[in-house]
């Protein structure tokens, strides 16, 4: 099922992508992951959701992997990851490479970071072991069923439409460049963001994602998403962040309406001028609001 050669970083993108990952063999192939950072320091935990990769998150291996231990994977058919053709690609499948890669590292004292898809599939995980998961921080995401899909989003579950779209011309990753930033994307974010969805066999999972969006009973995630909704509530005396770009037009400010409802706890930014890419439109806020968090609920090890 790793039929095609992997992607590699050209030399004028190492500076913003200067590491070397690692590979774990998982279902579906190998799983592709950074782990940066002293061994014995807190661990980050940062989930990448659709269509971006391990690169989204650079700003913070930059800001913390001095400190902490910060472990960044690319799901199966990812970034760096294998991209087989005849996985299945479920919400299920991406929960339980994400545990396997927990518990073969075994991380413990999690703070868990997620973003897009990265919210499910992470929380996914902290629902199943929830003994080992410390603080969330929780950026333009869901984990949890919606009636909401943005028109544009649902038309690529079209079946002729969308593969010919997304796999065809790459049209999801490259709509998202524009769509999912409130400021724009500097040259080199956009290069980079793109740079693992070269062709139509690299584009399996960015089609495959939006096609496993549970919008009824019946669809084969539908249950797996109830499931970990239900598992929220035992994650709830766990300080959690929101850093929301309120300018989404997909995880628009009712989604964080809902993780505020279920987490009225939890510390809020909501941000107008920020959109769907929270971490390119607003690095320095958000690295400063995880710093400033972290420092008022700490971990061992802190």
């Amino acid at each position: 099922m790793t039929d095609a050669p992997r992607t590699s970083i050209p030399d004028d993108l190492r500076p913003a992508y200067p590491w070397t990952g690692h590979f774990l063999d998982v279902d579906g192939g190998r799983l592709h992951y950074l782990d940066e950072g002293p061994r014995d320091a807190p661990v980050l935990l940062c989930v990448h959701g659709n269509p971006t990769w391990s690169f989204y998150w650079r700003a913070v291996v930059h800001r913390f992997a001095g400190r902490y231990r910060v472990v960044v994977p690319d799901h199966v058919g990812c970034g760096l990851s294998d991209k087989p053709q005849a996985w299945t690609y479920r919400l299920s499948d991406h929960v339980g490479n994400l545990r396997r890669l927990v518990e073969h590292l075994d991380l413990r004292d999690v703070t868990l970071v997620v973003h897009d898809w990265g919210g499910a599939i992470g929380m996914g995980v902290a629902t199943l072991l929830a003994d080992r998961f410390a603080r969330f921080v929780v950026t333009n995401t869901a984990a949890f069923r919606s009636e909401e899909i943005p028109f544009s989003i649902a038309t690529v579950k079209l079946p002729i439409y969308g593969p010919l779209a997304v796999r065809g011309l790459n049209g999801f990753a490259r709509v998202a460049t524009v769509r999912a930033t409130k400021k724009g994307l500097s040259r080199e974010a956009k290069r980079g963001l793109l740079l693992p969805y070269g062709s139509w066999h690299d584009r399996i999972a960015t089609l495959r994602f939006v096609q496993d969006i549970p919008m009824k009973p019946g669809h084969p995630s539908w249950d797996e998403l109830g499931r970990i909704d239900a598992g929220l509530s035992t994650l709830g005396g766990r300080p959690m962040m929101l850093c929301w770009g309120d300018d989404d037009f997909c995880f628009t400010p009712s989604f964080r309406a809902q993780w505020q409802r279920r987490f009225p706890q939890a510390q809020v930014h909501a941000w107008p001028d920020v959109g769907h890419y929270v971490m390119e439109d607003a690095p320095d806020r958000t690295l400063d609001a995880m710093q400033a968090f972290f420092a008022a609920h700490p971990v061992a090890g802190e």
